[in-house]
């Protein structure tokens, strides 16, 4: 089914694996230009070096949770105009259900935004960010950066990636996204997938064969084989966007007639380009899929990669069951009552919830799909819901002409506006305890409506559109699809695009700006509050300490009804890590007040006592340390965070609070970690099985400003305890010359400031 292989391998004439460089007939140098990949990156590199690129993106696109802070940043470091096209769409925090009227103050910034500096605005309920970008933005060859970790468009010929808020800054202020070239690993397709299999299957089945291992971590995966041709466009992007969850760093597809029908039915026909691996192609690992041998699968909770069969779930309820609440017990660490076995009835596993949303399942195929399984049939009317969220209003058009709509409303399930509430928890909450199945994108923790402080806790648990329709057939009973659904049921639909609904509601400047504008600010939206440089030496005081295997963003900063407060930087660092180690916040702050008296030239331990002890114990063995030079910051551990979201604020709410560090066993993605980088935190590293520290003990980290300016991999760290200090080792890892001067600077505003 999926298969790994265990080195690199050249592919010849895009049909065959070879591993001799003489059978290959180039050498793997030679042969690694010869990817989709390398092209597209040389081709936006602007560095003269193919090693250490420097990237320009061709465009830019963001959310309602995440563009405020993106252009207040650039604001506050001399925007002037848009100088690409930077779409805002307004598909999270759409509802407008929380904290009164902020929710649309912040779209009312980003219309009046896009005019003052001449962007495109999305208004809510028009579309997905990333529906939209694949119908009106995506092209052959072309480069798009969003603020949203699942800005895949690969399928399309378009390498995206996802990243923090300030990689946008710096495309918006005419700087470059820096990362050296990397590693391309291939995903070779082959056969063509068994009726009732969609792509939510293909891409969990690759999700679970990858993500423990770390195979395509920060690498690019490019799709190729005869099976990619077997797949329509739907249904490739519906694996692309999932890609995401591998932790890779972007995706590209070879292109042929389907990807060309599809730009002509987006009457963009000129933006189709054909892609391809050169006759000979180096790759630095390859993944073989056989598409005929995957059958439906479900991402148990509480990950993507925590992968079985459908038919391997019912088969083994007990155990399964049994095995997940056990794994879930360490991400959950004991603050609920959780429960999986009570869901077995008369011997078979029923679930409450039902969800087709988003950019992965919103799609024209999955949701004429769903009407065809469940045409003439009835949800019913117990504790199962089916909701099915379109990810364009162009689809919702469609599916109301060809009658799919009516067969769903027919059925007892609700179809609802393009929306990505499902996705991150702001919308279709289950009930507590309840286990929801949902073509979208992740399954964590804490997510969903999930607040373990209060008791409350919901199972998703991610499954194809298919399967989630013969499930809803069967009132709610697991089912695969490949077993329900007959021959021929699913019927091919002919998608047509009508451009007129974005026409009649989308704004768009055509790129002319108009700096006569007023910016709409509401009572919620606050400026970046300043921030210190880095001092010469640094105390740390470890505030939280996480042993969890993989620590995400949403439990960073919670997702769903917090994402009101993005706009607010102190108002949204009150809940970071609260779902997670409830204490953080108010230990971050009292070390940020002790830091705050520092700088005010007041005494920190009147604030903070135990900083007293601690300076005594460091200024015995390091008598040059002063307050003048030598400041107080707050910092956390965990093993591997910054799984998930792309969200800035994981870090910047770190940052609003006094931190000045990360400290980890390793980063979960690039993007966290230039997150941290981006606001001027730390992103330390120890030895895996190392941890020299306890919670709430302090650290010092003496002479930090020169080990940075000087691209120090190790430097020295002191545990201070007891009054005495017991030194460990700290990395770092690269940095370029621009992170450094961030770091140096305390964070990106500072060094564009200067």
């Amino acid at each position: 089914m999926i298969r790994l292989h265990d080195k690199g391998a050249f592919l010849v004439d895009g049909i065959r694996f070879v591993d001799d460089p003489s059978e290959a007939g180039l050498s793997q140098a030679e042969a690694s230009k010869n990817t989709i990949a390398y092209n597209i990156l040389k081709d936006h590199n602007v560095s003269g070096d193919t090693e250490k690129l420097k990237i320009k993106f061709d465009k830019l696109t963001s959310h309602d949770i995440t563009y405020v802070g993106i252009i207040q940043t650039a604001r506050a470091s001399g925007l002037e105009k848009f100088p690409i096209p930077y779409v805002l769409t307004n598909c999270h925090n759409s509802l407008c259900a929380v904290g009164g009227t902020i929710n649309e103050d912040d779209h009312m910034f980003g219309l009046t935004c896009a005019r003052k500096y001449g962007g495109v605005y999305v208004p809510p309920h028009q579309a997905v960010i990333h529906q939209f970008a694949r119908e009106m933005l995506a092209g052959g060859g072309k480069m798009i950066l969003g603020s949203d970790s699942h800005t895949r468009y690969g399928a399309l010929g378009t390498m995206a990636m996802g990243e923090g808020g300030p990689e946008l800054v710096k495309q918006l202020l005419g700087r470059t996204y820096d990362i050296n070239r990397p590693e391309v690993v291939a995903v070779y397709m082959t056969g063509t997938p068994k009726p009732g299999v969609g792509p939510q299957d293909v891409a969990l089945a690759i999700i679970g064969a990858v993500f423990d291992k770390g195979y395509v971590k920060n690498k690019v995966m490019e799709f190729v084989g005869p099976g990619v041709s077997n797949l329509s466009a739907d249904f490739r992007i519906g694996v692309d966007v999932m890609t995401t969850e591998t932790t890779c760093l972007s995706s590209i597809w070879k292109t042929d007639d389907t990807i060309k029908e599809f730009y002509e039915i987006h009457k963009r026909a000129e933006d189709y380009k054909e892609l391809a691996p050169g006759k000979v192609a180096y790759y630095d690992g390859v993944i073989e899929v056989e598409l005929d041998k995957i059958d439906p699968m479900i991402a148990m909770p509480f990950h993507p990669s925590n992968t079985y069969t459908i038919d391997e779930v019912n088969a083994n309820l007990k155990d399964i069951l049994a095995d997940v609440e056990k794994r879930a017990a360490v991400s959950l660490d004991g603050a609920v009552d959780y429960k999986l076995t009570d869901k077995i009835v008369d011997g078979r596993f029923y679930v409450q919830q039902g969800i087709v949303a988003g950019c992965a399942g919103g799609g024209f195929e999955n949701i004429c799909a769903v009407a065809d399984i469940l045409d003439g049939k009835s949800i019913g009317a117990d504790e199962f819901t089916l909701s099915v969220y379109p990810a364009s209003m162009p689809i919702y058009m469609e599916l109301i002409k060809n009658g799919c709509a009516a067969k769903l409303l027919a059925t007892g399930a609700v179809l609802k506006t393009a929306f990505c509430g499902p996705c991150f928890g702001a919308g279709d909450t289950p009930a507590n305890n309840a286990f929801s199945i949902r073509h979208s994108t992740r399954n964590f923790p804490n997510r969903e409506g999930s607040k373990l402080q209060n008791g409350q806790i919901s199972s998703v648990a991610l499954m194809d559109a298919r399967s989630i329709a013969a499930t809803a057939a069967n009132k709610g009973y697991l089912t695969s699809a490949v077993k329900q659904i007959e021959a021929n049921a699913l019927k091919k639909y002919r998608y047509s695009f009508d451009s007129s609904i974005y026409a009649n509601r989308v704004f768009d400047s055509k790129g002319v700006a108009d700096p006569k504008q007023e910016i709409h600010f509401g009572p919620n939206i606050k400026d970046w509050p300043s921030m210190e440089a880095l001092p010469e030496n640094l105390i740390l005081r470890v505030v939280s300490v996480i042993h969890d295997p993989v620590t995400t963003t949403d439990e960073l900063i919670p997702s769903g009804e917090t994402s009101s407060y993005r706009s607010n930087p102190l108002g949204l660092a009150e809940f970071a890590l609260s779902r997670k180690d409830p204490m953080y916040v108010g230990r971050a702050k009292q070390v940020r007040e002790a830091e705050e008296a520092r700088v005010s030239g007041k005494d920190p331990a009147d604030v903070l006592s135990q900083i007293g002890e601690a300076v005594n114990a460091i200024t015995k063995q390091f008598p040059d340390v002063q307050s003048s030079n030598t400041g107080i910051g707050s910092t956390i551990y965990a093993v591997k965070p910054g799984d998930g979201s792309a969200r800035e604020q994981a870090a910047s709410c770190q940052k609003v609070l006094g931190g000045w560090a990360n400290i980890a066993n390793e980063y979960a993605t690039k993007r966290y970690r230039s997150n941290l980088i981006n606001w001027g935190m730390l992103p330390f590293i120890i030895d895996e099985g190392q941890l020299p520290f306890e919670n709430l003990d302090f650290l010092f980290v003496p002479h930090i400003r020169q080990a940075i300016a000087e691209g120090a991999d190790r430097m020295d760290a002191y545990v201070v305890r007891d009054g005495i200090l017991t030194k460990f080792i700290l990395r770092m890892g690269a940095l370029t010359d621009d992170e450094k001067e961030i770091i140096l600077k305390g964070c990106l505003i500072n060094y564009y400031a200067s």
